[in-house]
């Protein structure tokens, strides 16, 4: 494969798919420089996978499992980005096409952000409608740990969300 067919299907690829790419930046990185970084690490990573590519697995499959395993290894790699959590308005950079500001989905994130890297990972799975089956095969874990960590991951958000409610927060 030449480089211009490799930057074409790289450009397609980041064009259709940037909002998974901005998704997992933003659940795994925590300061504006590291989502910079973890991005770029994606999208690093990405473009090494093109000539790897075979088509025996859907782009939006090859992708996923890019940016998960990508993600997992730059935050265990990364371990300064724990240590501090700033507030998630340092994003807007990367999310300009949302136009106005929804509290709920800031919240929602960074709800999402403080889970454990499989809970992230599976809720963010689930946020984007995959089946449990699916999620199962991109992770690697069985179908029925898959459906018991998403009903612990309900739970929990739901008890902050009531907690939230209850406070006023």
């Amino acid at each position: 494969m030449g480089e211009s067919e490799q930057k074409r299907i790289f450009d397609e690829w980041l064009r259709e798919h940037k909002g998974l790419f901005f998704k997992f930046v933003r659940a795994y990185a925590f300061t504006e420089n590291d989502r910079d970084d973890l991005f770029q690490e994606i999208a690093i990573q990405v473009w090494r996978s093109i000539p790897n590519f075979k088509g025996d697995a859907a782009v939006t499959t090859w992708i996923y499992r890019i940016t998960i395993n990508t993600a997992i290894a730059w935050s265990r790699k990364e371990k300064k980005h724990q240590e501090g959590r700033s507030s998630l308005v340092e994003s807007e950079h990367l999310l300009r096409e949302v136009n106005q500001p929804d509290p709920r989905l800031d919240w929602l994130y960074e709800q999402i952000s403080s889970l454990h890297e499989v809970d992230r990972t599976l809720t963010l799975l689930l946020l984007d409608g995959f089946s449990y089956k699916e999620m199962s095969k991109i992770i690697g874990i069985s179908e029925s740990n898959v459906g018991v960590k998403i009903n612990r991951i309900k739970k929990v958000l739901i008890t902050k969300s009531q907690e939230k409610q209850h406070h006023g927060i």
